[in-house]
C-alpha cells in the first residue's frame, strides 16, 4: 500500500543522510537509551496478539528490536526512508507504508495493541492529528508511546549551554518556552543555502498533555532520560559537563492509554 504525500515537513530531502547515521541498530542514543527504555515502557509480549503501529517510523529502527511475533506497521512521509526500512531484513509480519501520519490512514487494522512515535513528533506541524490517528487505530486500553527531544530543555535556537564563571556551574539557558514555534534546521550547515532543511516545531509540555486528553488518551507515565555519556578529561570542565548531563535530560517519554 502506498500513498502520495506532499508533506512539506517530510524528511525526504535528508532521508539518505539519516539512514547513514542511524543504520541497522540505531545511533548511540537509540542503542543505549531510547530503544531499551521504550521497549520497557511498551512491555510488548512475544505474542502474535501484539501489534504495533509505528508513526513516522523513519527507516524502521524500532521494528528491528521488537519480538519477532509482533505484528508491525511502520508509516513515514519520506519515500527514501520507507525504501531503506524495507531493505533491512524483517519478519513477514512487518510492513512499511509511505504515508503522511497527519492525514487519514487507509489501514484496515484498527485494533493495534500499541502505537509509537519515536523522536519524530517535534518535526510534525500538527501533532494533534497524529494523536487522532493513533487513537483511531488502537484497541481499547491500547498503549501510545511518544518520545521527544525534551521540550523544556532542547528548543533549537532558543536554548543553549552556558557557564557561570563565579559558581563554575554549566547550566541550560532558555530564551523561550511557552510560545509555540516553527524552526528551520539545516541538515548540513556548512553547505549554507545548498543544505536540505528540516523543520522543528516546539510546543510547551502542557500543550501536548492537552492534545492527548482532547483526543481520548489518559497519561500513564512520564519519564525523563539523561545522557549516558561522560567527558574523558578530569579537569573542572569535564566535571561541569558530567554534572550538567546528570541534571538536564535530553529526552522525554510520555506513555498514554486509549480511554
Amino acid at each position: 500500500m502506498h500513498k502520495n504525500s506532499n508533506n512539506p515537513t517530510s524528511w525526504q530531502s535528508s532521508g539518505r543522510w539519516y539512514d547513514t547515521i542511524v543504520g541497522k541498530k540505531g545511533h548511540h542514543y537509540h542503542q543505549t537509551i531510547i530503544i531499551p527504555k521504550s521497549l520497557k515502557l511498551l512491555a510488548i509480549e512475544n505474542s502474535s496478539k501484539s501489534a504495533l503501529l509505528d508513526l513516522a517510523c523513519g527507516q524502521g529502527v524500532l521494528s528491528r528490536h521488537l519480538p519477532n511475533q509482533t505484528i508491525y506497521t511502520g508509516l513515514d512521509a519520506a519515500k527514501d526512508l520507507i525504501r531503506s526500512a524495507d531493505q533491512y531484513k524483517h519478519p513477514k509480519n512487518h510492513e512499511f507504508i509511505h504515508a503522511d501520519v497527519t492525514k487519514e490512514l487507509h489501514l484496515k487494522k484498527q485494533d493495534y495493541t500499541h502505537a509509537s512515535i519515536i523522536l519524530a513528533l517535534q518535526n510534525i506541524q500538527e501533532p494533534v492529528k497524529v494523536f487522532k490517528n493513533a487513537h483511531s487505530h488502537l484497541c481499547s486500553q491500547g498503549k501510545f508511546l511518544i518520545i521527544l527531544n525534551h521540550p523544556c530543555f532542547r528548543i533549537p535556537r532558543q536554548s543553549s549551554w552556558q557557564i557561570d564563571p563565579n559558581t563554575k556551574i554549566r547550566y541550560r539557558r532558555m530564551d523561550c518556552y511557552m510560545s509555540s514555534m516553527q524552526i528551520p534546521i539545516q541538515t548540513h550547515p556548512s553547505q549554507g543555502k545548498n543544505s536540505p532543511t528540516t523543520w522543528s516545531f516546539h510546543h510547551p509540555l502542557s500543550q501536548y498533555f492537552a492534545w492527548l486528553n482532547e483526543t481520548g488518551f489518559s497519561i500513564l507515565n512520564v519519564e525523563e532520560w539523561c545522557s549516558d555519556k561522560t567527558s574523558e578529561g578530569k579537569g573542572i570542565a569535564a566535571k561541569m559537563e558530567n554534572k550538567s548531563r546528570q541534571e538536564i535530560p535530553l529526552f522525554m517519554a510520555i506513555l498514554a492509554s486509549k480511554k
